[in-house]
């Protein structure tokens, strides 16, 4: 079986996929939207892709795709600790440095601590924390760091001058494994965190109480909702679609009825799936 990732090799996607397919083969993409396409044109039977951080909140590009490629949907969800590091080439000095390369969300991740230790140097925004830590290391000659995880630090010989400048400590991210199989997701050898189903839901027009309709639908079966989040449709200002996730394990009734109910107020459904939650190693 074909795995997908937002790659490059050592990025915390990676590490995510290693965990939850650790017999399969990877295959490592430029960005999300290479993982969606793999997928929907067969190249690879499943992907990781991240959903959200517990500090830079969802990541848009993964919801705007599962909106825009209805065929796809999630197995299951994998949570994990990030742990940030500062590195340089080993034959460096961090008393020289001059710029910090890194994922723009990792940058910001790790803002306090850059901005207290290192206010003075230029930070510039890389595809991946991965990618920027191959970069200090094929680049010896330049006056550079990264901000990227202990694997790349292994992977790619730099020398880890902080550890741990994450701003927060908890810090994680929520991985999500995305097919147009929809098989049930099984992992032994991992703890389950819980159970959710996730929708996207698109109102038919902008109207007063519309999105009170749809809550409504799952308030009054006392459904907890974990996330309900909008994001733009991109066909004008006011246009959103909303993403949902369910807690607990699907019931054919309950859950059926509620779906039901959605299309009876014209609203439009894209079903996810329902899917387990487990807990992944940084």
């Amino acid at each position: 079986m074909k795995i997908a990732f937002l790659g490059p090799h050592a990025s915390f996607t990676q590490l995510a996929a290693t965990q939850l397919f650790p017999n399969e083969e990877l295959m490592p993409q430029a960005n999300i939207l290479d993982c969606f396409n793999a997928v929907e044109k067969g190249e690879a039977d499943k992907a990781v892709v991240p959903l959200e951080n517990s500090i830079e909140g969802t990541v848009s590009m993964t919801l705007d795709y599962l909106y825009k490629t209805p065929s796809i949907k999630i197995e299951a969800e994998g949570v994990m600790p990030i742990a940030h590091h500062l590195m340089i080439h080993p034959e460096n000095s961090v008393e020289d440095l001059e710029k910090i390369y890194s994922h723009p969300q990792a940058l910001a991740q790790s803002f306090h601590f850059l901005d207290t230790q290192y206010k003075e140097i230029t930070r510039q925004d890389f595809s991946s924390t991965a990618a920027a830590a191959k970069y200090v290391s094929e680049n010896k000659d330049q006056k550079i760091a990264a901000v990227a995880n202990q694997f790349a630090a292994n992977l790619y010989g730099l020398k880890i001058v902080h550890r741990n400048i994450q701003d927060f400590e908890q810090n994680h991210t929520r991985f999500i494994v995305i097919s147009k199989q929809q098989t049930p997701y099984h992992n032994e050898n991992l703890e389950v965190l819980g159970e959710k189903s996730g929708m996207l839901v698109n109102l038919p027009e902008d109207h007063p109480g519309g999105l009170h309709q749809v809550l409504s639908v799952f308030a009054w079966r006392k459904m907890n909702l974990s996330k309900i989040e909008s994001r733009t449709l991109k066909t004008g200002l006011g246009n959103y679609f909303f993403f949902i996730n369910v807690v607990g394990k699907w019931e054919d009734v309950l859950h059926g009825n509620a779906l039901l109910e959605l299309q009876s107020i014209q609203a439009e459904v894209d079903f996810l799936g329902n899917y387990k939650e487990f807990l992944l190693e940084s």
